[in-house]
């Protein structure tokens, strides 16, 4: 007998990406969406119809939370009575989790699944997987996942839901919840993301100082490909004595001395704070 899965919100973003892959697995999934606009969208994208909430919860295996962050903490707390005893509910990112936004319910399990998205140095062959930035299409992708309470045999099941939603999937990473709440927002949003967005507004301000915009784009992406290579152990290099002076000045211009201190947990934890 297939397991069940509960998608809740499968008119969304996540929710439409979510219920187009599980169309290729054998779980039987029922689609909830409050929203006209949304049931709409997933009526288009691949022709399913949503039922009633409490339709959908009855005997579910597995409940998917595809909803904001801003909106787990009400969801979750209106459909947690409706959920079977035993049953798995899972989240698509830590930050929910990690605030305390679940119910308590000793009798379910709840696991977190999160994407990594497609590296930048990858072997995709076909133009689909190149262009797949996201994940879940056509790239190949890592995920991460965290079983934060629960009995330890429903970690496959969870993982199993993870692979399904974000295929294809290279390789599959067990982690806690705290420490994917150091990944997201610590690593990729609040250092990452922020470092990105200083680098592209650099090439802005090489542009406005006269370099043209096409030249200063091919000059930084391909400095970033280079140097990210050598840096992140992708090849084996090293980088001249110039480019390494550089660093040594430059750094001290552009970072805090105590920039590492955005992983400490009070940091993580107001970060997430303003998250949800």
């Amino acid at each position: 007998m297939a397991q069940k899965i509960a998608l809740m919100g499968a008119g969304g973003k996540m929710g439409v990406r979510s219920a187009t892959n599980l169309l290729q697995t054998d779980f039987d999934v029922a689609h909830v969406e409050i929203s006209e606009s949304g049931r709409a969208r997933l009526k288009e994208a691949i022709g399913v119809d949503c039922v009633p909430v409490e339709e959908a919860l009855k005997g579910a295996d597995v409940v998917l939370l595809a909803v904001p962050d801003t909106a787990i903490r009400a969801v979750a707390a209106s459909i947690i009575d409706m959920v079977p005893a035993g049953a798995i509910v899972i989240c698509l990112d830590a930050a929910g989790p990690f605030a305390g936004h679940l119910p308590k319910r000793d009798d379910v399990t709840y696991f977190v699944t999160h994407p990594c998205h497609p590296p930048i140095y990858n072997d995709e062959q076909t133009d689909a997987g190149r262009k797949d930035y996201f994940g879940g299409i056509a790239a190949q992708q890592g995920i991460v996942n965290a079983l934060m309470q629960g009995p330890e045999e429903h970690y496959a099941l969870g993982e199993k839901v993870g692979r399904a939603i974000y295929a294809p999937v290279a390789r599959s990473h067990r982690v806690t919840v705290d420490q994917l709440a150091l990944l997201e927002p610590g690593l990729s949003e609040t250092v990452c993301a922020s470092l990105l967005d200083v680098m592209r507004e650099a090439m802005d301000e090489v542009v406005r100082r006269g370099v043209p915009k096409e030249a200063a784009r091919d000059f930084l992406l391909g400095h970033m490909n280079i140097l990210g290579a050598v840096i992140f152990d992708e090849v084996d290099g090293v980088f001249s004595d110039a480019c390494n002076k550089a660093i040594t000045f430059g750094k001290p211009m552009l970072m805090r001395d105590d920039w590492k201190r955005v992983f400490e947990p009070d940091e993580i934890a107001a970060s997430i704070q303003r998250i949800t």
